[in-house]
């Protein structure tokens, strides 16, 4: 396939020579016997989609999976086996050796590859770069040093027949520790650190005194079948509806099986999952429980941790630091872990004994991966639970429109939780904007709401989707706007560092003092962002104690959790947010939801918007009256009779649902069409045009029952300085689709190289 990523041209000049000789699949001289030699097939994280034949007398059958490190053009790279095999088609004499297996940790599982395989195969992406990628960040270099998370420590025999009298009265931490071994045997580093603040100190004194050794690789789970662990806490006592969720669910754990639980905001979901988790914990079996966003995970993450205290529970997310995510890695990989919750990429973590899947929020577009490898996590969740043979649970108040539909046709099971906890959904109201003379923003009805509640000391959260003070910078005497020189965006005024910022790539400048078209030193903020939003909100109310929440305020490590905990202890009056706070959240004394600015999606040409809005406003909705006064939800429209606005007020999703079905399949798209995109980007908007002209030409060569469409600007035309464009194709067949893709994506990758990088989006979310 073509070079898709950046930094990728220094590498290719001295890989062709390699990809000549030993890459498999090019058309080379005819295969030579290698009766006394075993061939291994290792991939490497690039964009060729090949892999490379090497000679390892050493390897055995069970290193399929283990990662190595080899010869690649002038330096020694760290790549996976994904094939062992006896016979090339490149010459014995040029086929390289490898340098080492790295044994240190263990590898995939057949089950692992299996899973990597068919999603490089399904969204036609490469899949040595497909299984690297799935490798936390420090497996995919050697190490100087080993990193803890790959190293244990184990009694000796001398240190078996000690007893804790052979240690002087005063060691207590030598003590404490060598009981420790003495029970368990062995240990690993976490363990060691939560014995005693200098517990690494001791440890070094019963190494030196040969009691304890240190040994490579992560530590293996050891059952303890003597004395089993206490039990876990109970959980609150469930409704009618949550107990018949949680039968329902329980009864098919030993087989696959997809549900679907669609429950409204505030019904109870969490409980459910922690519910059926707790049935899969006493077969003995791992949970995998995947959240869209990392602001979700913390406090999942302590209600997980909290409900089974005594089960180890890891997380697998990006605001992990290299070191943690490899020691959960290695946790989940050893069976260590029985609960592993995580975001997008957790997807691929290596679980042995999997018994469980729980996506939460499915219909979230943070599942799929917007560039580079662009699979969708809830889509593989599906198949790996297929193929692992284990029940997944896809929960969501608004589930994806692909989702109902395999539910509503019988495809996947459907389990509803209908009421809320408390009995009381929260009344939702439109206020109508048009011709109205707004105050900064607001109407009076909302700030008198807001109002209302500061008197009766409740909490009101106002949601706006887009962070910064102010949406774009505007001189009012010839119209400029402030724009992004890279993107075909605007920059953003952000107030708490007076700069004008790109959300898309980045960029920043200063505020310019004077309009840089025609001078005017008048330049005025126009529309609203989450900046702007709280400083009004602090001038109408200067008593209140206002908290801004949006990606800018949380950017800090910890920033979240905190901000979390002041508003649980009620020291927040007014919350102002964005997306972040549109899901998952449960603050009791919140009552108030106020929405400015949401007709925006309404005028978006994407055929999803309907489905996003009304996810997003029902999400957002759904924070307002959790605990036991029932909440108001005042959303601003210039469109208060818009049949999405009608059926968000109703709070029927599956009707709504049903709606926009009977759109799509009249309309021709996707849940009753499959569709891929083929993006083009280049320096200059005609030559992607171009390329995507030629390979429109030749995708009819290759099927002409494949709808083929004109290449046509990207949504977000130019992007870091880059212009792209985008060929749709689509198909009533998934596997007519898929055998197009794969005989047009190995046409495209034979035609020489071009100014426009390539890349293929398979059901894609973004146009």
């Amino acid at each position: 396939m073509s070079l898709r990523h950046n930094g990728l041209r220094p590498i290719l000049k001295s890989a062709l020579k390699q990809i000549r000789l030993t890459s498999h699949g090019f058309a080379l001289p005819l295969p030579h016997p290698a009766p006394f030699m075993k061939i291994v097939r290792v991939g490497f994280d690039m964009p060729l989609d090949k892999l490379f034949d090497y000679r390892c007398d050493a390897v055995r059958d069970g290193d399929i999976g283990a990662r190595v490190l080899a010869p690649f053009g002038n330096r020694n790279v760290v790549g996976v086996i994904l094939e062992i095999a006896d016979t090339s088609s490149v010459a014995t004499t040029r086929i390289k050796p490898i340098t080492r297996i790295l044994r240190e940790a263990p590898g995939f599982t057949p089950d692992d590859i299996r899973l990597l395989r068919f999603a490089a195969d399904y969204y036609h992406h490469p899949f040595g770069a497909v299984a690297m990628g799935a490798l936390p960040s420090g497996l995919r270099r050697v190490r100087k040093q080993p990193a803890r998370s790959l190293t244990h420590y184990v009694l000796t025999a001398l240190g078996a027949t000690r007893t804790l009298d052979s240690l002087p009265a005063r060691a207590a931490t030598r003590r404490r520790l060598l009981g420790l071994f003495l029970q368990q045997k062995a240990l690993d580093d976490d363990a060691v650190r939560a014995c005693a603040p200098t517990a690494k100190t001791a440890l070094r004194q019963l190494i030196e005194a040969g009691y304890v050794t240190t040994c490579e690789g992560a530590l293996p789970p050891i059952p303890d079948v003597a004395t089993p662990a206490p039990p876990d806490i109970a959980g609150p006592l469930l409704t009618n509806d949550q107990t018949a969720a949680v039968e329902s669910l329980c009864a098919e754990l030993s087989a696959f099986k997809a549900h679907l639980l669609l429950g409204v905001t505030g019904s109870g979901k969490t409980e459910v999952y922690l519910r059926v988790i707790d049935a899969v914990l006493k077969k003995g079996r791992q949970t995998l429980l995947l959240v869209p966003e990392i602001s979700l995970t913390p406090q999942l993450e302590a209600t997980v941790r909290g409900r089974f205290p005594h089960t180890k529970v890891v997380s697998l997310h990006s605001g992990l630091n290299e070191t943690e995510r490899l020691n959960h890695w290695i946790a989940a990989q050893s069976g260590a872990a029985r609960i592993v919750l995580g975001t997008r990429l957790s997807v691929f973590a290596p679980l042995p004994e999997l018994g469980l899947i729980v996506v939460d929020e499915e219909h979230d577009t943070s599942f799929k991966q917007s560039d580079g490898f662009r699979y969708s996590a809830r889509d593989l969740a599906v198949v790996r639970a297929r193929q692992r043979g284990v029940p997944i649970v896809l929960g969501s108040a608004t589930p994806a429109l692909e989702t109902y539909h395999n539910a509503a046709s019988g495809r996947y099971a459907l389990v509803t939780l209908p009421n809320r906890i408390n009995n009381t959904l929260p009344r939702i109201h439109c206020i109508n904007t048009r011709d109205v003379r707004l105050d900064n923003g607001f109407a009076q009805p909302l700030l008198g709401a807001i109002r209302e509640r500061l008197a009766r000391r409740e909490q009101s959260l106002v949601f706006i989707n887009r962070r910064g003070y102010s949406p774009v910078l505007m001189c009012h005497d010839c119209g400029w706007l402030s724009g992004c020189h890279r993107c075909s965006a605007k920059l953003v005024l952000h107030a708490h560092d007076r700069r004008l910022h790109c959300h898309h790539c980045g960029y920043q400048s200063k505020v310019p003092l004077a309009c840089p078209d025609c001078g005017n030193a008048d330049l005025s903020p126009i529309g609203q962002g989450t900046q702007r939003i709280e400083a009004t909100l602090s001038e109408r109310f200067p008593q209140a104690r206002i908290l801004r929440i949006d990606r800018d305020s949380t950017r800090a490590r910890g920033a979240w959790s905190g901000m979390r905990d002041r508003i649980e202890a009620r020291e927040v009056d007014i919350l102002v947010g964005t997306q972040i706070l549109a899901k998952g959240h449960d603050f009791a004394n919140l009552s108030l939801v106020c929405v400015v600015n949401a007709d925006n999606l309404l005028y978006s040409t994407d055929f999803r918007a309907p489905e996003r809005l009304y996810a997003l406003l029902t999400q957002v909705a759904g924070r307002a009256g959790r605990g036991v006064t029932q909440g108001d939800v005042l959303i601003q429209t210039e469109f208060p009779t818009h049949p999405l606005y009608a059926a968000l007020r109703d709070q029927n999703s599956a009707r709504f649902a049903d709606e926009l079905l009977k759109e799509r399949r009249s309309a021709g798209f996707p849940p009753f069409q499959y569709q891929a995109l083929l993006r083009a980007e280049a320096p200059k908007l005609e030559t992607a045009i171009q390329w995507l002209t030629r390979a429109a030409a030749r995708a009819k060569e290759i099927d002409e029952a494949v709808m083929v469409y004109d290449p046509v600007p990207a949504g977000m035309m130019r992007l870091a300085g880059r212009e792209r464009a985008q060929l749709l194709v689509q198909s009533s067949s998934r596997n007519r689709l898929q055998k197009f893709l794969a005989a047009w994506c190995a046409a495209l990758s034979e035609k020489q190289a071009s100014a426009a990088r390539w890349s293929i989006d398979v059901d894609p979310l973004e146009w």
